[in-house]
């Protein structure tokens, strides 16, 4: 090959340099033209890893722009629209949410204060009666039969230990029935057992009442009538335990009788 044949190829070759920083390769000899300025040429780096970096904003659904590079939406306008209305202020330097928590605190201070107030001020009427006013005695005399007991000399002598111990278990029995009634408790006095007769053992009682006297009329004929003071007594006894299980206390239904005492 001759001189100017070596020469022309060497000028085609072209060197190429990579930058230190991005890593983009040029070419140091470009053909001239019209992209040349000043003599220079026009050097057109490489895409680099640092490219995919650069923010890219896209339209979100709601309109708002999304910058993709920060990776977070901006915050959702009807957010801040509220939370620019919480924070008006109504007054001086009360703001709206003030306001409303106010409000909130003052209608549950309120109903606890109803509550309270109702518990201690609410009188059941029934319960106000001046006990010394009731002197009328109303009493009644029954009997009823113990069928688990076996009759025993000792039950015939009421002056006997087991007479005696088994009178203070059956009047305790007979004065928690009526003291525990709605209707009757108020005006029960007592209930004493007279005495123990033989047939498995039949129980002689008595129960006294007392009433006020400007409603004794009243009493006689509703509250404190044979009718009513008997069903009280015979409904306990029919809700009582079943005689295998209530051992010698128990007293059969059927056998109550009851009388008014006059």
């Amino acid at each position: 090959m001759d001189l100017e044949g070596v020469v022309a190829h060497d000028i085609q070759l072209q060197t190429f340099k990579t930058n230190g920083n991005d890593g983009a390769s040029y070419s140091s000899h470009e053909q001239g033209g019209a992209d040349d300025v000043d003599g220079a040429p026009h050097r057109i780096p490489n895409a680099t890893e640092r490219d995919g970096l650069l923010s890219v904003q896209t339209p979100s659904c709601n309109g708002e722009t999304v910058d993709h590079a920060a990776g977070a939406p901006q915050k959702n306008s009807s957010v801040d629209r509220i939370k620019r209305e919480l924070n008006e202020v109504v007054y001086w330097k009360v703001k709206l949410w003030m306001v409303i928590l106010f409000i909130f605190v003052l209608i549950v201070a309120v109903i606890m204060i109803s509550l309270v107030l109702c518990s201690v001020i609410h009188e059941d009427e029934d319960e106000n009666f001046d006990r010394s006013l009731f002197t009328v005695p109303r009493s009644f005399n029954g009997s009823f039969q113990l069928p688990n007991l076996v009759f025993t000399e000792e039950l015939s002598t009421r002056s006997s230990s087991e007479s005696q111990t088994l009178a203070a278990h059956l009047q305790e029995k007979l004065a928690g029935l009526y003291r525990s009634s709605p209707a009757l408790g108020r005006y029960f006095s007592e209930a004493e057992i007279s005495a123990f007769r033989n047939g498995s053992v039949i129980a002689d009682y008595q129960l006294t009442f007392v009433m006020p006297e400007e409603q004794q009329d009243q009493l006689r004929n509703v509250t404190l009538s044979r009718e009513m003071v008997y069903n009280v007594f015979r409904q306990f006894l029919y809700d009582q335990e079943q005689p295998d299980e209530s051992g010698q206390m128990y007293i059969d239904p059927v056998s109550l009788n009851m009388s008014l005492r006059h």
